[in-house]
């Protein structure tokens, strides 16, 4: 075996498969899968967003988390700026968000990869960005996961005739799932980042094209911001679960903290005496859920160092407080009320690579749900980060400028014995969390094989309301109800729920597993 790959579409998982047939390491094809991303999933993510990866290296005897996500911009806001509101259609509920130039942070992604290539990979970045730019110029089939998203997110799709022609096919009709599109003026921004190397996005031509385009239609994000920018590398946070060892990133994700929680409320619980998603394994993970949000507050605090929040957030004596509320509320004792935050972006993917050598690489990446333009000149969509309410809770560009914003994402390695036995990651807002957190438990709890672990029906507790996925028998639902839960039914297995790519060690032999929620799939080289 060369390596084994997952990730949120076929061609994004071929380009990575491509990588590893060639001898790359699990950083090559990472990286060569997350700019094909940028093609295959468009929707999910772009090359002028943000993400965090956590990087296992054989040769240093290392893992380390890679912090690449967007920052505040420095540009201060003004009544001119391009920043309006838009509303998307989910079917069962609708949305707000604004985009506009003035919506788009600073970008860490070309950073972020050119720094894992350089530090960890064995390949030029030249070589890796061959197979986006192929795709790129010869076009690329859209997936019906793909085209769900893009049906909702329309009135982003359409906001400037720039983008709405660029995800329109040449007769002016709509993209739709299974027919091909290009994006050759994307081909040519990669073409000259291969040629000309990360600086092209700071300092170079493309950077230039950027600030021009801020500038000239209102944007926010100056030179010194893009010259500016840091990949940070980071410890992850570390724990133990049963009999295995968990890495997550910490700062700016806040998504690892709290699904490393849950999961230590967990282990007070012997899950593997209950019955699948029956009625007792259902009210732990909900309870659960209830609990990890009613702490999150004592994460988000302020705090003076990462290790200080790790610390106050994840030691043993405030664990076992809400140990033993958990085990109170399974007794019988009424539940404390929850809290309500806000959706935190939803379009996000994710990539999961282990090498024959036991390198690996978990990386998530998002743009939100694009900024709603074209950065004139070229085929570059924007992040619109700065739209998305759960990240400005003090109210729209009030955060300091060169402040990194926090995310949900979480990329996360399983370890046993000190060596990785799975690799795994979600997109989805709160319920990647639950996503992750329930594979974790149907491998290690339930022993399920990763295909079962991935596809089984999960659940998602949040505002007051127990989400049940279609696969969940109707008497399991009239069951929680009498037990005074609010009820949503869902009739399929939904991307709501997440999207779970992930590679595992099974019987000696590594295998890959793509959710198919959202369009995911899965490789071994």
């Amino acid at each position: 075996m060369k390596g084994v790959i997952a990730g949120g579409d076929a061609q994004t998982v071929a380009a990575g498969k491509e990588i590893l047939e060639q001898g790359g390491n699990a950083t090559d094809a990472a990286i060569a899968a997350v700019f094909a991303s940028f093609i295959a999933e468009s929707v999910m993510t772009n090359i002028c967003g943000g993400g965090i990866a956590i990087v296992g290296d054989i040769a240093q005897d290392k893992a380390q988390v890679y912090d690449f996500f967007v920052d505040m911009p420095s540009g201060k806001a003004h009544p001119e700026m391009d920043f309006h509101e838009v509303h998307s259609d989910y079917g069962p509920a609708q949305d707000s968000l604004y985009i506009g130039r003035a919506s788009a942070a600073v970008p860490g992604i070309v950073a972020g990869l050119s720094a894992l290539a350089k530090e960890h990979g064995t390949m030029p970045l030249k070589k890796l960005l061959q197979p986006a730019i192929r795709m790129a110029r010869q076009g690329v089939s859209l997936s019906p996961s793909q085209e769900y998203v893009l049906e909702f997110l329309t009135p982003i799709y359409e906001d400037t005739p720039e983008i709405n022609k660029m995800y329109r096919k040449g007769d002016g009709s709509a993209w739709r799932a299974g027919e091909k599109n290009a994006f050759p003026k994307l081909a040519e921004n990669l073409d000259q980042l291969a040629d000309e190397g990360e600086r092209v996005f700071s300092l170079g031509a493309i950077s230039q094209a950027i600030l021009r385009d801020q500038a000239d239609y209102g944007g926010l994000i100056t030179a010194e911001d893009l010259a500016n920018y840091q990949v940070r590398k980071l410890e992850p946070i570390r724990i133990t679960y049963r009999n295995v060892e968990l890495l997550f990133p910490a700062m700016p994700s806040t998504g690892g903290a709290l699904i490393a929680f849950a999961l230590k409320l967990l282990e007070s619980v012997d899950l593997a005496k209950m019955e699948h998603l029956g009625v007792e394994h259902i009210r732990v993970l909900a309870e659960t859920m209830r609990l990890t949000n009613i702490a999150r507050p004592v994460w988000d605090a302020e705090a003076s160092s990462i290790q200080e929040r790790v610390e106050r957030f994840l030691n043993e004596t405030h664990i076992r407080q809400y140990q033993s509320h958990l085990n109170a509320i399974l007794r019988g004792d009424n539940h404390p009320t929850e809290p309500v935050f806000p959706k935190s972006p939803d379009h996000t993917t994710h990539i999961s690579v282990v090498d024959a050598a036991g390198n690996f690489v978990g990386v998530t990446t998002t743009a939100g749900e694009s900024a709603g333009f074209v950065v004139d000149g070229t085929g570059l969509c924007m992040n619109n980060m700065l739209g998305e309410a759960d990240l400005h809770p003090q109210g729209f560009h009030k955060i300091d400028p060169g402040t990194r914003l926090t995310t949900m994402m979480s990329p996360t390695v399983l370890l046993k014995n000190g060596a990785p036995e799975m690799i795994l990651g979600s997109g989805g807002s709160s319920r990647l969390r639950s996503a992750i957190l329930q594979a974790v438990v149907n491998v290690v709890d339930f022993k399920m094989p990763l295909e079962k672990a991935v596809h089984n029906p999960r659940i998602h507790f949040g505002a007051g309301v127990l989400h049940l996925e279609g696969g969940i028998s109707a008497q399991r639902a009239l069951d929680m109800e009498a037990l005074g839960y609010e009820v949503n039914r869902w009739k399929n297995l939904n991307m709501y729920f997440g999207g779970t790519h992930a590679v595992a060690l099974e019987n000696g032999r590594w295998v890959a597993v793509g959710d198919s929620r959202r369009g995911g799939d899965g490789a071994v080289v």
